[in-house]
């Protein structure tokens, strides 16, 4: 899973991006100290891996991973080159949601590039950049396809979707509104792979006060909040300046901090739920004495599917897979333990993973 996080300079990206990957991306009150974007690799944390791990007493234990891209703070104008211009969007392309950091606290040590803080209005700032710079690789698209589209009834066809997509942006909506039950249509959107199109996820930085109730007392969160309601968006309240002091600590430190503060999960423990949430994703499991490890499916996937992102000859020479729930090989020790229990499931190509599922596959290839 790879996250692009954006907002505009100064709401607290580049401290959330180093508390959630300890990466040292520069972090400075003002505007575009991060000129490249960073990337990150960050484990997801399990505990459902770590015990299996210990249980099997397993050489190596391999967590899900998430890669985050921190991209140079926006500035109105931007697509038309105000501040970086366009040089970073590039990066964000290739992602599969974007973090969206909101500023939801007032701190006259820390400016705002347009003065004062207005989290609505920052988003609308943002989305506006974005749909800028969709527009611009939509009309390239359309100046390529045009002579074609006069000849060719399948590229006349996709100029006129991709006519209509325009008009839907210039409007002022976000590429992702866009409904179409043309498979042929859905194919070409999916391909175009726009900005405004991608899921979002909004992390309303708040003061450490306001963690407290989880944003419920700041009228910003609530704002944004309803926003995204509207929207279809996952929303997370986040103190970035909180976070970084978190990266600091151990597992055991780090746990009696957020107990202290009142809060049960850490910004990068939210984070991970609204985005496997909003992506519509869960893990599958596989346990033993040389490797304990999750792995990353979509919610839905059938078992030779998933047994293909082990590797292709598991899919390819899929016979069975023998399926039980983590807890239950937990509770009793070990695969045969609850293999005797009838706790052990001999599942076919039609079976559905389940999250949380601990899977040895058999194939013949």
């Amino acid at each position: 899973m790879k996250l692009g996080i954006i907002g505009l300079p100064n709401v607290g990206k580049s401290t959330l991006f180093n508390s959630l990957t300890k990466a040292g991306a520069e972090s400075a009150n003002y505007p575009f100290c991060t000129i490249d974007p960073n990337v990150g690799i960050v484990a997801v944390p399990d505990e459902r891996i770590r015990l299996l791990g210990e249980m099997y007493h397993s050489k190596k234990v391999t967590p899900a991973v998430i890669e985050f891209v921190d991209i140079a703070g926006l500035v109105r104008g931007a697509s038309k080159g105000e501040g970086l211009g366009n040089q970073f969007l590039s990066h964000i392309r290739e992602v599969d949601a974007i973090v969206h950091v909101v500023r939801c606290f007032e701190d006259s040590n820390v400016i705002h590039v347009d003065g004062s803080v207005d989290a609505l209005r920052d988003i609308e700032t943002i989305n506006f950049e974005l749909i800028f710079s969709d527009l611009e690789i939509l009309e390239r698209r359309m100046a390529k396809l045009s002579k074609t589209a006069r000849m060719d009834k399948t590229a006349g066809k996709e100029y006129t979707f991709q006519e209509r997509i325009k008009e839907h942006l210039e409007s002022g909506k976000l590429a992702k509104s866009m409904v179409t039950e043309d498979e042929d249509e859905a194919l070409w959107f999916a391909s175009y792979n726009l900005l405004t199109a991608k899921p979002v996820i909004f992390a309303a930085n708040v003061g450490e006060d306001d963690l407290k109730d989880d944003g419920a007392s700041n009228p910003w969160v609530s704002k944004v909040r309803e926003y995204a309601a509207r929207e279809g968006c996952e929303v997370f309240v986040i103190s970035a300046q909180i976070e970084e002091e978190i990266a600091e600590l151990d597992e055991e430190e780090k746990q009696l901090f957020l107990e202290e503060l009142g809060v049960s999960r850490s910004g990068l423990d939210k984070l991970i739920g609204a985005s496997y949430h909003i992506l519509g994703l869960q893990s599958f499991l596989t346990a033993g004495e040389d490797e304990t490890r999750a792995w990353t499916i979509k919610t839905g996937t059938k078992a030779p599917q998933a047994a293909g992102k082990i590797h292709s000859d598991f899919e390819r020479g899929f016979i069975k897979a023998e399926v039980v729930n983590y807890k239950d090989l937990l509770e009793y020790g070990s695969l045969a333990a609850a293999r005797e229990k009838g706790l052990v499931g001999m599942e076919g190509k039609d079976y559905v993973v389940k999250d949380g599922d601990v899977i040895l596959f058999r194939f013949n290839v």
